[in-house]
Order: C-alpha cells, then structure tokens, then sequence
C-alpha cells in the first residue's frame, strides 16, 4: 500500500493578522501550488527528493524535514505502543523555498498527513497538528500555526491562545480571487523577523487590535468593505517592503486598479493581491507577469481559498 498526500499554498499572516491568521490558496486553473509527498512500504527508511525545486533542498535525507517529520512520527507511534514499518517517502517538492507562500509548512504538513494515512489515521487531526507545529518550530525557531494550520485544515484559520485548541476556522469570502505573485528570489523567514523592531509603540498596538477585530468580525458578517476597507498591517509591512524589489509600486498600482487589498504573503517576497472581480484578477496577474518577477523562476497565479486542506491525492 502506497498513499500520497498534496498539502496546498498558504497565505501567512494576511496582513492584519501577524503570526495568527492564515489562508489556504489554490489555483483555479488546477495547478497543485504546494507539495506532495508519498509513502510506501520498504525494507529499510528510506527518502526521495524530486520536482522543481528539489535541487533547492539539503542533499542529505537527515538533513530534510521531510526525514526529521518520520522520525518525530515513529517517536508517536513508539510511545503509543504501536509497531513501525520501514518507509520509503518520495517529497516531490513543488513549492520554491523561502517564498513567503509556506513551502516549508507544505512539506512538514504532507508527510505527516501522508504518514497518518498510512497508518489508517491512528492519531487524531488535534495530534497532527500539533506536529505539525512542533516541526514548524524546529525551522522557525519559534512556534507559531498560521501556515501549518490553513495548509493542513484549509480556508481561513484564526490561531487561538489555548494549546487545546490551537485554531479556529473563520467565514473566509468565497467570492474573493487572491493573485499570488512569487517574484522568484528567495526571502529567508529568519531574515525577515530580524528586520522587525524588538518593541512596538502603544498606538501601533491599538491598531493592530482593533484592524485584527475588525477584519474577525466582518469574516462573521461578510462585509468585504470593512474587512478590506483597513486592510493596513503595522506589525511587519512596513520593515519588510524594502526587503521585495518593487512591492511597495506594485501595491499601488494594484490598489489603483482597484483590488481591494494588496500585502505580502507570509515574510515574502510573494505579494498578495484580493478582488472579487475575476477580470481584474486575470488583468492584475498579467501585470505583475510582466512588473514584478525578478527571474525566471518567478510565477504568478489566480487563485481562491482553498477550503480542503490536506488531501489523499492517490492511494
């Protein structure tokens, strides 16, 4: 028995929501943006690399999160009582790394779902997920859900101070295109949490608060105008713009346009952009093509929230 999980793209932070809100993306063309990973009975532990990207990846399998998720896994299983077969993994690693879009929470979230699966689901979705974050942590250096839990539980999730609970889903909008634009350099999230201040002043607080609140209650409500209308991210933005050739021209000219809210997904370089009108989204993505990727290994696609998650794509 083999089973392969595809774990999806993920919009870190959205804006307003630092380190506690996270989306879901999928392309609506039906590309998979996000990886894949495959487990199979071996004789001995066993890890393949291969897709776009893999050649971004250490070449050392212990040196992989994909290596370091099995032997957290077995640990579990070990310490249940339950017996561990050798695998063989095979990550087919489509998402660039340091993309601002979860690359590393797509691997981490594939090959613990695809693990569980193999063993017929023997742990809950609350155990996964805080696998899920212990893994995120180890790559971080800190813990925090808001790529781990969108890509696993998928659409629009609300990170919860309560280790029992972790995540909330919200009313995400439906209706809303998200552009992603990955201008194809490399932005590490080390390097992009030691451009942010050690302190924050009590007025950018305040609004932090009240944009988050704001932005909860109108997912509630469905009131796009509210939940876009102060679409304004005080925490990292402002110390990360310089960091994204072109992001800060590029926002403008998306706003201008008309799209009702630009920012940058995750810690970047991939910049975010929110219609509900598909025509724009086509005309925006056009434009970014052609002014924001830096190199050829940039991409940008249309995309809606991906309210799935996780998923067996073959078993």
């Amino acid at each position: 028995m083999s089973v392969s999980v595809f774990a999806p793209a993920s919009i870190g932070n959205v804006s307003v929501g630092f380190d506690v809100l996270g989306l879901a993306v999928q392309p609506v063309d039906g590309t998979l943006l996000g990886d894949v990973v495959t487990v199979e009975p071996a004789e001995q532990n066993a890890l393949a690399v291969v897709g776009a990207f893999a050649d971004k990846l250490p070449a050392e399998p212990s040196d992989n999160i994909v290596w370091q998720c099995l032997l957290l896994f077995n640990q579990a299983l070990e310490q249940a009582g339950k017996e561990v077969e050798a695998v063989k993994l095979t990550l087919d690693k489509k998402m660039p790394v340091g993309s601002g879009l979860g690359s590393s929470a797509c691997s981490v979230v594939a090959a613990l779902v695809a693990l569980n699966s193999f063993y017929d689901n023997y742990f809950s979705e609350d155990v996964v997920l805080k696998m899920t974050g212990q893994m995120e942590a180890k790559i971080s250096g800190s813990l925090h859900y808001d790529n781990v839990a969108p890509c696993y539980l998928g659409g629009l999730q609300l990170m919860i101070a309560d280790e029992n609970i972790i995540t909330r889903t919200l009313p995400g909008f439906d209706d809303c295109y998200y552009v992603m634009a990955y201008p194809g350099i490399t932005v590490s999230t080390k390097a992009a949490r030691e451009v942010l201040p050690t302190q924050y002043s009590k007025t950018d607080l305040i609004q932090y608060g009240q944009t988050l609140a704001g932005f909860v209650d109108a997912c509630y409500r469905q009131d796009k105008a509210q939940a876009f209308g102060q679409f304004d991210d005080v925490v990292a933005e402002p110390y990360r713009e310089n960091l994204l050739p072109g992001f800060a021209n590029a926002k403008q000219y998306l706003l201008n346009q008309g799209c009702l809210a630009a920012g940058i997904s995750g810690s970047g370089p991939t910049l975010f952009a929110v219609t509900d009108d598909k025509a724009l989204a086509e005309s925006a993505a056009i434009w970014l093509k052609e002014n924001y990727l830096q190199t050829d290994f940039g991409f940008v696609h249309v995309c809606k929230a991906d309210n799935q998650g996780a998923r067996c794509i073959s078993r």
